[in-house]
C-alpha cells in the first residue's frame, strides 16, 4: 500500500483532521486519483466501525473519524465534480419535525460524506413536506431519516406516507436511526433499513444500492 495512503488511513482512525487534509492536498499535487483517496477513507472508517463495536472506540472518537473524513472529502468534492466517476449515491439526511438534535446527523452527514456519498443535510425540525420537495427536486438515491425522541419519532412514519403520496417512495431507499429507533420500528413503518450507528448505516446503503 502506498505509504502516503497508509498515513491518511492513520489520520483519520486518529482523527487528525489537520492532517488529513494536508495529506489529501500532497497527494492530489502527486497526481493520487481522488476516488483512491476516498477509497482509503471508507476502509480508514470500516476500521473505526469495528473499533466501535468493539468498545475500543467511544462516541468521540467516532465524531473525530467522521469530522477528519468530512473535511478531506470537502477537499475532493471540487476535484471530483470534474471527473466522470460518480458518487456512490446521492443522500437526502434530516432530523425529522420536531426534532431539534443535531449531533447525531452530524456525525452521520460526516461518515456518509467521508464513505463516498453526496449528502443532501437539510438539517433538523425538517417537515415532511421538504423532504419530499428535495426529493422531487434533487432524484436522490436515498432518504435518511434521524430521530432522538420517542415523540418525534413517528414523524419519520409521516415522512414515509407523504412520499407515498406523491408517488416518489419507490424512487428512494429509505433508512432511519436515532436512540428511540429499532429495527421492529423500522420494519413497521415500511423503512427499507435500519441503523444504530453511521458506519452500519453506510454500509447497509451500498448493500441496498
Amino acid at each position: 500500500m502506498n505509504a502516503n495512503l497508509s498515513d491518511l488511513e492513520k489520520g483519520v482512525v486518529e482523527g487528525d483532521r489537520e492532517k488529513t487534509v494536508g495529506l489529501t492536498k500532497e497527494m492530489l499535487e502527486k497526481g493520487v486519483e481522488p476516488w483512491e483517496i476516498v477509497d482509503q477513507l471508507r476502509h480508514a472508517l470500516q476500521i473505526v466501525g469495528k473499533e466501535y463495536e468493539t468498545g475500543a472506540f467511544f462516541l468521540t472518537e467516532l465524531v473525530l473519524a467522521g469530522m477528519a473524513a468530512k473535511e478531506v472529502m470537502n477537499v475532493l468534492k471540487p476535484v471530483l465534480a470534474r471527473g466522470k466517476k460518480k458518487f456512490l449515491a446521492k443522500v437526502v439526511l434530516c432530523t425529522v419535525e420536531g426534532d431539534i438534535h443535531d449531533i447525531g446527523k452530524t456525525i452521520v452527514e460526516a461518515v456518509f460524506t467521508g464513505a463516498g456519498f453526496d449528502v443532501i443535510d437539510l438539517g433538523v425540525d425538517v417537515p415532511a413536506a421538504k423532504v419530499v420537495d428535495t426529493v422531487r427536486k434533487e432524484n436522490p438515491d436515498v432518504v435518511a431519516l434521524s430521530a432522538l425522541l420517542t415523540s418525534t419519532m413517528v414523524n419519520q412514519e409521516k415522512v414515509i406516507n407523504e412520499l407515498k403520496k406523491a408517488g416518489l417512495r419507490d424512487r428512494v431507499i429509505v433508512i432511519v436511526g436515532g436512540a428511540p429507533i429499532d429495527q421492529e420500528f423500522a420494519r413497521r413503518i415500511g423503512a427499507d433499513a435500519y441503523a444504530d450507528d453511521p458506519i452500519e448505516g453506510a454500509r447497509k446503503i451500498e448493500r441496498l444500492l
